[in-house]
């Protein structure tokens, strides 16, 4: 029954999939500006040579037009060139994806790592003096956003400081170490897992407190269980659900936030070349990336899916 729901899945996925390629084309065209503007800045460039260049583009077509001929490329596993450096987009993505995985993964463990410990410690006291600075760091952290954070940690930590770099993966001395990288990543997975982990330590301590309060806990209280046994053995399981659903529905935060924080901290993945890509209007970088970052996102929704099978085994895929 499990494949088969995997393969209804997908089925869904396909419509909203190609529903995604087809609003982000549209929303791309219509921004201000074109492909051509670089060359329409350059005095020496004549109207018959911009003609030229936007014909061979495919400019000149109706946006529908211009789709329909990324699509047909697309589905025969050429995502196209880049406008703007003319290297294809399958390498450029390739370069950018390793740096953003790292960063996306890493903050990812890091809060996760820091809010299931205290959303359940604040469940286990509630209206505790770890309850209550629990949820004051929740609020805090969900509150502020990445940007603001992250200008914060700059001043303090590398301009006050002085003890962290300032951006990028490696030092400018040529040198590459795991400790360096190390160094430089400390900043942008902290700023990156801040809101994540707000989020996440409240529905945590709230779905604890849910699941604390069921008959199953109080029978295994009563049979004078540690209460550690009772709250990691038999409520943890259940309350992990929804917390589950809530990191399913992170994912896009995360890939969004990817972008502001790239940019902050000149990290050299996908949302800084997202970001250069919009700025010089680079259609086929921008659908490539939009295609990888949908394809993630519908994904990552299907294994959350699973993850409750495992979680529960009273869920059916039937």
């Amino acid at each position: 029954m499990k494949t088969k729901y995997v393969l209804k899945r997908l089925l869904i996925a396909i419509p909203t999939f190609f529903g995604i390629t087809i609003l982000a084309y549209i929303i791309s065209s219509m921004a201000p500006g074109s492909p051509l503007d670089m060359l329409l800045a350059d005095p020496r460039m004549t109207a018959e040579e911009i003609a030229r260049r936007e014909a061979a583009l495919g400019l000149d077509q109706p946006v529908i037009v211009q789709y329909f001929t990324w699509l047909g490329q697309f589905l025969q596993g050429n995502l196209g060139f880049s406008y703007r450096t003319g290297r294809g987009v399958l390498t450029m993505i390739g370069e950018r994806l390793g740096p953003t995985l790292l960063l996306t993964c890493s903050s990812l463990v890091l809060s996760l790592a820091v809010a299931l410990p205290l959303g359940i410690l604040a469940a286990k006291k509630p209206y505790s003096l770890w309850d209550y600075s629990a949820s004051g760091l929740s609020f805090l952290t969900a509150a502020t956003p990445n940007f603001f954070v992250g200008l914060i940690f700059i001043y303090w930590f590398v301009v006050k400081l002085g003890i962290l770099p300032m951006g990028g993966m490696y030092d400018t001395t040529g040198v590459r170490t795991y400790a360096m990288l190390a160094r430089h990543m400390i900043m942008p997975t902290v700023v990156l897992s801040f809101q994540q982990m707000g989020s996440w330590i409240r529905f945590t301590r709230s779905s604890m407190l849910e699941v604390l309060g069921e008959d199953y806990i109080r029978t295994a209280k009563s049979k004078d269980l540690r209460w550690n046994t009772v709250v990691y053995r038999h409520g943890l399981r259940n309350a992990l659900i929804p917390v589950v659903t809530e990191i399913g529905m992170s994912i896009p935060a995360l890939v969004g936030g990817a972008v502001v924080t790239e940019q902050i901290f000149n990290w050299p993945g996908i949302g800084s070349l997202m970001v250069q890509s919009i700025n010089a209007r680079d259609y086929p970088v921008i659908m490539g990336i939009t295609v990888m970052v949908a394809a993630v996102v519908l994904v990552g929704n299907l294994l959350v899916d699973l993850t409750y099978g495992l979680l529960d085994p009273r869920i059916s895929y039937k």
